[in-house]
């Protein structure tokens, strides 16, 4: 399970995020294998879904996040609810680039440095909200914060991270955004500012020990804050038969037809947990009858 935390200062003028999504991740790394910088690209992009997904209001809201660089790793995707659950996709799971100049996985280079950052919130309206915006860096937590700062006008900071091991397994991975709330006096925007000029990253944090209360804390440090909430999240798929059966029935009559009379069976395979489901021909004429009839 994952641990979420909220704080907010005493003066409610910003909050902080903090979230410890290892064994997210891990979870995420067993199921897709992808190679490291993947792992940490993908880890990363999950993260910030987690806790922008805690962000929502309602029970049943959701939101999506896809990064469409033009790296190798192709497309991305993270989906999480309300409740900071989330799952993961990429559209190429194995990258073997360099590493980077300070030594370090090549997210940017995975990723890529141009492209768009597609925010989809499904809260409940006709319409979901969605935002679009320009790929600053490709590191993603540089283009989380400039997504809340072009489409959502709130002033944020985001920081991600996930180490991954040699062997490839999944050592730690968290993040924290902070964001201020309208009318943030100076001295606030100012002490948060001291506090993160020399912050370590959120893997040395992490593997140091701390938790997502240490880390929210240490983000908004010589702030005096009151803790909101915490919660447990984990990686989750919301698929299902009935998904599957529905998104048959989108394809059309014709299509299921053609399924239906093939002499074998048809098979569709959940991207986010790769889950396998199979129906065989009269199963698929059942769906043909049930929705066509």
């Amino acid at each position: 399970m994952g641990n979420i935390v909220r704080y907010i200062t005493e003066d409610g003028s910003a909050y902080v995020i903090a979230a410890d999504t290892t064994a997210m991740v891990r979870e995420m790394e067993r199921i897709h294998k992808p190679s490291a910088v993947v792992t940490a690209a993908l880890g990363r992009l999950i993260t910030a879904a987690s806790m922008m997904g805690v962000m929502l209001k309602g029970a049943d809201d959701s939101i999506t996040l896809r990064l469409n660089g033009d790296g190798p790793a192709g497309s991305l995707i993270a989906v999480s609810d309300s409740e900071g659950n989330a799952r993961g996709y990429v559209q190429n799971t194995i990258v073997e680039i360099p590493l980077n100049e300070r030594g370090k996985l090549d997210v940017k280079g995975a990723v890529g440095t141009s492209g768009y950052l597609y925010v989809l919130k499904d809260i409940g309206l006709k319409e979901p909200f969605t935002g679009a915006t320009e790929i600053v860096s490709g590191e993603i937590a540089e283009d989380i914060t400039n997504y809340f700062a072009v489409s959502e006008q709130t002033p944020s900071v985001c920081a991600l991270g996930v180490l991954v091991n040699p062997d490839l397994s999944v050592n730690c991975a968290g993040g924290f955004i902070i964001q201020l709330l309208p009318g943030c006096p100076e001295e606030t925007i100012s002490a948060i500012e001291k506090s993160l000029a020399d912050i370590p990253s959120i893997t040395e944090m992490l593997s140091s020990g701390m938790n997502a209360d240490d880390v929210a804390k240490r983000a908004l440090r010589d702030i005096k804050t009151d803790k909101l909430d915490e919660s447990e999240a984990c990686y989750k798929c919301n698929c299902s038969r009935a998904r599957v059966e529905a998104a048959l029935i989108s394809t059309g009559a014709e299509s299921l037809k053609e399924m239906a009379e093939s002499k074998e069976d048809t098979t569709v395979e959940c991207h986010f947990c790769d889950k396998v489901y199979r129906f065989t021909p009269s199963e698929i004429g059942e769906l043909l009858g049930r929705a066509y009839s």
